[in-house]
């Protein structure tokens, strides 16, 4: 006697308990009274567009929150007018609907609610991974449906960006749900009390910045996002930071390193895996080359170069390139910084860090760097010679550095410019006249050398970093 496949019935049941608002009109209270995150007013307009005949695939690493975005998008189309039994939301990771059609699901859909016109609905697919050939799927429904607009989300990056590549040219729109900056952590604890918006003269501009009352009560919450704040659920969970190994390596980092990663890419030694980004993470900020992290991991030259490909493609590191000393590449990249993606990934897999801690210097520097990244069109190096380094450069269209940052995690540089030799050379070589160096908590300006060097408390650079890539995105809308 063979098995019985899933009924219509029990998939149809389902679909009703996964969207309660086809009663009631509203999003479960679990995910309405939380805060939204401040990406949600990027993605919701391109979630709403109707305009283009395009699906929105909503990306990023795990517990980032894009789930909870899916459903206050939900919430936002209800406030809207969207009807309530014109909105579907369904979990692919659900075993109720493993290996059936985004189609067929489409068509449980409209009977489960007794429709049978597509025009105008929003159905939203989250773990859009766990489909084999998604992307097929989908971009069938994009053709076949075009009056209706699907979304969806997946957290195993490099399939979707694959995905997205490959069999979807033209017919999805990727939007990148990143870790949470600085700000939206402050955001999300209501702490944006803690800031004051001025104006500061930087060269010939007077601009908008952010600076705070309480600086020590800044860096309190600083050093807080450092250990425990690339995702919305820790930073509410005093369990959670009590033992963020458990929650963070076994659900967010054991997945992608265990499950994600080697059934995209065939892996079969997950060890080597792991042990390589167990010394990445642990050397976040370090300059590294393929030979040394090949000697310290015990993993083959070759294999850790399509390892930390992978890693990158799954959004766990981020690989920055070096310059030299007159801002030109290097022939043969043989030196390389790799940055965590979140620095609260060391906490997970090592322990909090306190404010003297030495690796402090080295994840402040992730940290800073990790609020960068969130700028997708924005490619940042280090500079890097014989006689110095720079932490931070960023080059112009002609490929002339255009500003420089050293980051710091001391006081010292303020009282001493002049120790800032690598910097203030490299900055007479390439005619940047006004740098800036972090600190632990003094602001100011001192001039060495003929170059005015900005001093600024980390925190608050990290602030406006991550409040200038929003406002950024947000004009480009």
């Amino acid at each position: 006697m063979g098995l019985k496949p899933v009924s219509q019935e029990l998939i149809i049941d389902r679909l009703a308990f996964e969207n309660p608002w086809w009663i009631d009109g509203k999003i479960e209270e679990e995910y309405s009274k939380k805060q939204r995150r401040l990406y949600c007013n990027l993605f919701f307009p391109i979630a709403k567009d109707k305009s283009v005949n395009r699906a929105v695939a909503l990306m990023g690493p795990r517990r980032v929150g894009k789930t909870v975005m899916l459903y206050h998008t939900i919430q936002s189309l209800l406030d809207d007018g969207v009807s309530q039994k014109k909105i579907c939301f369904i979990n692919i990771e659900n075993p109720v609907y493993r290996n059936i059609p985004l189609e067929q699901l489409l068509k449980y859909t409209l009977n489960a609610i007794k429709d049978d016109d597509p025009k105008g609905w929003f159905i939203f697919f989250d773990e859009i991974q766990y489909l084999k050939e998604w992307e097929v799927h989908l971009k069938v429904l994009v053709d076949s449906y075009p009056q209706t607009k699907f979304i969806v989300s997946g957290s195993a990056a490099a399939a979707l960006k694959l995905g997205s590549a490959e069999s979807g040219a033209g017919r999805f729109t990727d939007f990148m749900l990143p870790p949470l900056t600085f700000q939206e952590y402050l955001h999300l604890k209501n702490l944006n009390g803690l800031m004051k918006l001025e104006e500061i003269n930087w060269g010939k501009n007077s601009l908008p910045f952010y600076k705070t009352f309480n600086i020590k009560e800044l860096n309190k919450h600083f050093i807080d996002y450092i250990n425990y704040g690339g995702y919305p659920e820790v930073i509410f969970s005093d369990t959670i930071k009590q033992n963020p190994g458990r929650y963070i390596r076994s659900d967010i980092v054991d997945k992608v390193l265990l499950r994600d990663l080697p059934s995209m890419y065939g892996i079969q030694d997950v060890q080597e895996l792991n042990s390589l980004f167990t010394t990445l993470a642990y050397n976040s900020g370090t300059e590294v080359s393929l030979d040394n992290l090949s000697m310290s991991s015990g993993v083959n030259k070759n294999t850790v170069k399509k390892y930390t490909s992978y890693l990158e493609a799954a959004f766990l590191i981020k690989r920055i390139q070096r310059i030299d000393h007159n801002s030109k590449n290097f022939k043969r990249n043989n030196f390389f910084k790799i940055y965590l993606t979140n620095p609260s990934l060391r906490t997970a897999l090592f322990t909090p860090l306190e404010p003297t801690d030495e690796a402090m210097g080295n994840m402040v520097e992730t940290t800073i760097f990790s609020q960068w990244m969130h700028r997708e069109s924005q490619v940042l190096y280090y500079a890097r010679w014989n006689k110095g380094e720079v932490d931070m450069v960023c080059l112009n269209e002609k490929q002339k550095p255009s500003w420089a940052v050293e980051i710091k995690w001391s006081n010292s540089y303020y009282d001493n410019p002049q120790d800032l030799k690598s910097l203030i050379s490299f900055c007479k070589e390439n005619n940047i006249f006004k740098p800036l160096v972090t600190t632990i908590d003094i602001e100011g300006e001192k001039t060495n050398n003929g170059i005015s060097i900005a001093f600024m408390p980390a925190s608050i650079y990290a602030y406006n970093v991550g409040n200038n890539t929003l406002a950024g995105k947000a004009l480009k809308k």
